[in-house]
């Protein structure tokens, strides 16, 4: 009835990459620091880093998403209560005086102001889930490839390596899922979330150079 289905495949691939090319984008900054310097950072600084960024990015679209997203909902139940008015007072009948028809009014809007709407609980759902989605996916893509700092004291071009290997496994993962949702050219639109990757770590080492 809310189209939650559309919404948090939408909201779970558009966050999801998002967090990913950020986690990308702080790793390979770190990178080529780290190879200018390579005492300069340790694994913990790389977590602790990227795990801020991670929640910011979490919060950020928890708390727009339910803003925006509750707006809209309200909107959409408010736009229908309208039309469904402007249908129940053409169907009165003719004979009802004014004050009658006031009367029933006030007892309408009592009523409704206790008992919500089906469609209303549905969109209230939709705004819970479609928040959690947009806060949680950022989040997810980019913890992941921050697994591999929590091994080891010193930072090492291995722990780099591990996290590059992961996040292409969740760029991957993500065409896949976009080819499975689109029907059909699961391969190339793994291929173009892959090359945004690798776009993203290119474009860190220019900007090290």
């Amino acid at each position: 009835m809310a189209d939650l289905g559309i919404i948090a495949r939408r909201k779970f691939f558009n966050n999801a990459f998002d967090g990913a090319l950020t986690c990308s984008g702080i790793v390979s900054g770190i990178f080529i620091i780290f190879l200018n310097n390579p005492n300069q950072f340790t694994p913990q600084n790389v977590i602790v880093t990227g795990f801020a960024t991670a929640l910011a990015i979490g919060i950020s679209g928890l708390w727009g998403a339910f803003l925006s997203e509750e707006a809209e909902r309200k909107k959409k139940v408010s736009d229908l209560k309208k039309e469904m008015a402007i249908i129940e007072e053409n169907e009165e009948r003719d004979d009802d005086s004014l004050e009658e028809k006031k009367i029933n009014n006030k007892k309408k809007r009592k009523k409704n102001k206790k008992k919500k709407t089906v469609l209303e609980k549905a969109e209230d759902f939709a705004t819970i889930v479609a928040s959690l989605v947009d806060g949680g996916a950022p989040v997810l893509g980019s913890s992941l490839p921050l697994i591999p700092f929590f091994f080891g004291i010193d930072l090492t071009i291995g722990h780099f390596i591990s996290s590059y290997l992961i996040l292409v496994g969740l760029l991957v993962y993500l065409g896949i899922y976009l080819g499975k949702i689109s029907g059909g050219g699961r391969i190339r639109y793994a291929l173009h979330l892959v090359t945004a990757g690798v776009v993203t770590l290119l474009v860190s080492i220019l900007l090290g150079i």
